[in-house]
């Protein structure tokens, strides 16, 4: 934190009182140093005036530690390393934003906007602000009296990693909110952010992770994003990370003392945290088309990443008039940049063999930079994307990076007067384990599934998910290197690593040799619809296998079963069904299919979890592995007596569940959980086969649909006590409401 040198001792006549007087004071005013310094980009002292108030803090709270508080300038310091970050409920959800570059979507969004405001407003007045869309981390902040109490990323919108500490050593993020503009720190307050890395910095850590024989990053979003996630906070305060903020999440129990969005970055930056200073407010879309075109010829002077702006409807209470989809509000719109493109020369184009065995040509180019990104390879898809451009090796191609991301070929530059390379075709052999590759529609395919070394790897990394084994510490370096070294030429070979062979290894020590090992005889006790997404059959993700799991009971029945069978299957059609009889029909997969049963337990009928476990967090952890994502979906139950009970005995069995809005009981998570252990399934989206939608707070669109369609609607007392009459067991106390 200091920014020079010199340590003045506290004068040795201070007696308590006037030490914790002093203290105060120099609590303020270094507060609003800091404030001029690194949000206000002003500094009103020099560096040696600014550390001769720092040191004379720091020595005051260390002869009276009594004067040292959480939020005095002394404690923004790196903590100690953590194991792990812990999960966090964020105070109202972080949701995403609708997006598109094409001005049609943006004017679609400002008419169905305004018509439904005018539904509202006589007026038929619109004011909009906007914003430049960061190009960063989303973070949440939350105050407390006006103290930094928790700092949390983004996560599933509604859930992120607490990452508290690492968040304090961020010079813009002050640990206690100014008062100093009359406008009092709520008791209360979680505000929305984006941690970025400015492009100055950003070429700085590069050039010194060169500088030390390490990767650099790939654009100032990830190294902002991974300098939050470091479980070593010392790292993170390395790092030169800075923050805007542009939304208040929740307020707590207090009503908004604020109308507008206007109104709100006026507050934040009244309690001295940085606002972007390009914010404006339009009342038309030929405003906005300008403040877009601005931004964009802006873009590259800016010293931080920016990929479009932001729409937002002005009017707080017009907002809840408009209210919110399940993935974002009504009232914003974000209005993109067309993605960045360069001319370059394509060297080769190879074939590049994924985990499902799809063969996707790849071509290698010559550098070019876009964006600040070095880009030297692009997909181009399949073989019919290939033909369809046109392209070849030695063409002049047009490469962009497609949403600022991913790197592809947008078309070939003629050249008259050059010579061009024969057009290109794909091999007939795997260019991995030279298996001849076969035709699916566009796509080239290796059929050696289990056996063909690059699938291997990725299937390997694969069946070790969090949704399949949950295999701790097996991603995907740590495959390639036991394809590479021979340790693992099959699936099943995992289960048979000793950690004696794993020695010597890069990056396997005695200790960590006997974890991994550990971890894969711990998974080897596996539930079957887990199994079943592990294997990576075509056509089968999460969903499937647990219905799939459900609807047989044991991967004998499933293994058996026919086209006709499987199709009984809800979400099972002739093409799924006839991917999986083909996956289990091929006489190599039986054979690996065989030597997996001969060393896992398959858990083919678990007892109900979330029906016999109290819901909330301890009902989703009860319910963590029988479903990847936490729902207790995809296992037959087990009856009163602990033998299995067929799905269609189970009391809402065929029934099809809806969620939307916000419940206070339950989270998301866990009341799909309990549905699905019940014999329901829990759906996305509303249909006339939809038997119930449950509605709870700021709920969206799909209450409307329900409407529309004569479908039975459930509020949250009326589905609590459906739970109840069919035998679910419910969470005594009330979860924090995750209003927005």
């Amino acid at each position: 934190m200091s920014r020079g040198q010199g340590t003045p001792p506290p004068r040795p006549d201070l007696d308590q009182a006037a030490a914790a007087s002093r203290a105060a004071q120099l609590q303020r005013e270094i507060r609003h140093h800091d404030y001029l310094y690194y949000v206000r980009d002003a500094p009103a002292v020099s560096d040696e005036q600014y550390d001769r108030l720092f040191h004379e803090l720091t020595a005051l709270e260390e002869r009276f530690p009594g004067l040292r508080t959480a939020d005095s300038p002394t404690q923004r310091v790196a903590g100690q390393p953590l194991a792990s970050f812990p999960q966090v409920e964020h105070a109202a959800p972080m949701l995403s934003l609708d997006s598109d570059q094409d001005p049609a979507s943006l004017r679609r969004f400002d008419e169905r906007l305004r018509k439904t405001l005018a539904e509202h407003r006589p007026d038929g007045e619109v004011a909009y602000v906007l914003e430049p869309k960061l190009d960063g981390a989303s973070i949440e902040l939350v105050y407390e009296a006006g103290t930094l109490v928790r700092a949390s990323t983004r996560g599933d919108g509604r859930r992120g990693e607490g990452v508290t500490q690492n968040v304090r050593t961020i010079p813009a993020v002050p640990l206690r909110l100014r008062e100093d503009d009359g406008r009092p720190a709520p008791a209360f307050v979680a505000v929305r952010g984006e941690v970025i890395m400015r492009a100055a910095a950003f070429d700085r850590l590069n050039e010194s992770l060169l500088a030390a024989g390490k990767e650099p990053f790939a654009n100032p979003r990830n190294a902002a994003a991974g300098a939050l996630r470091q479980l070593d906070p010392q790292i993170t305060a390395a790092r030169p990370l800075d923050l805007y903020v542009y939304d208040i999440l929740s307020w707590g129990e207090q009503a908004p003392p604020v109308a507008s969005q206007w109104e709100v970055l006026a507050a934040l930056a009244g309690w001295g945290l940085r606002v972007n200073g390009l914010v404006r407010r339009a009342a038309s879309l030929d405003e906005v088309l300008a403040y877009h075109a601005e931004l964009e010829a802006r873009r590259d002077d800016l010293g931080y990443e920016i990929d479009g702006v932001v729409i937002k409807l002005d009017d707080l209470a017009a907002r809840e008039a408009l209210g919110w989809t399940a993935r974002h509000p009504r009232w914003a719109f974000a209005f993109k940049f067309p993605p960045r493109k360069e001319v370059t020369r394509i060297l080769s184009i190879l074939p590049s063999v994924g985990r499902t065995g799809v063969v996707t040509p790849v071509a290698l180019m010559l550098p070019v930079e876009i964006g600040g990104v070095t880009v030297a390879r692009a997909t181009l898809h399949n073989r019919e994307e290939v033909a369809r451009k046109d392209v070849r090796e030695g063409d002049r191609v047009r490469v962009q990076r497609a949403g600022d991301v991913i790197p592809q070929v947008v078309e070939r530059i003629d050249e008259p007067d050059r010579e061009r390379a024969a057009e290109w075709r794909m091999p007939a052999a795997c260019p991995s384990c030279g298996t001849p590759l076969v035709e699916r529609g566009p796509f080239t395919v290796c059929p050696n599934a289990f056996q063909c070394p690059a699938q291997l790897a990725g299937r390997i990394v694969h069946f070790a998910s969090r949704d399949a084994l949950d295999v701790e510490g097996l991603g995907d370096e740590t495959a390639k290197l036991f394809v590479a070294e021979g340790l693992v030429r099959q699936l099943p070979d995992l289960f048979d690593l000793r950690p004696e062979a794993l020695l010597g290894l890069p990056g396997f020590a005695e200790k960590s040799s006997q974890k991994l090992v550990a971890a894969l005889a711990k998974a080897a006790h596996v539930e079957l619809a887990r199994f079943l997404y592990g294997l990576g059959i075509p056509e089968v993700g999460t969903a499937v296998a647990r219905d799939l799991a459900r609807h047989f009971g044991g991967f004998a029945a499933l293994r058996a079963a026919g086209d006709e069978e499987l199709q009984q299957v809800r979400g099972v059609g002739p093409r799924m069904s006839e991917q999986i009889t083909a996956f289990f029909g091929d006489a190599q997969n039986a054979a690996i299919l065989d030597a997996l049963l001969a060393r896992v337990r398959l858990v083919e009928a678990p007892p109900r979890p979330a029906a016999a476990a109290p819901a909330g967090a301890g009902a989703a952890h009860a319910a963590g592995r029988a479903g990847g994502d936490g729902s207790a979906a995809g296992e037959a139950a087990a009856g009163d007596d602990g033998t299995a009970a067929p799905a269609g005995d189970l009391p809402l069995a065929g029934k099809k569940f809806v969620f939307t809005g916000s419940l206070e009981r339950l989270s998301r998570r866990d009341a799909q959980a309990l549905v699905e252990a019940l014999g329901a399934r829990a759906a996305g989206s509303v249909s006339k086969a939809t038997d119930y939608v449950v509605v709870g707070e700021e709920a969206g669109s799909k209450a409307e649909s329900a409407r529309r369609l004569g479908v039975a609607i459930l509020d949250e007392a009326a589905f609590l006590a459906l739970l109840r009459e069919h035998g679910a067991t419910l969470p005594a106390e009330p979860a924090e409401p995750a209003g927005h």
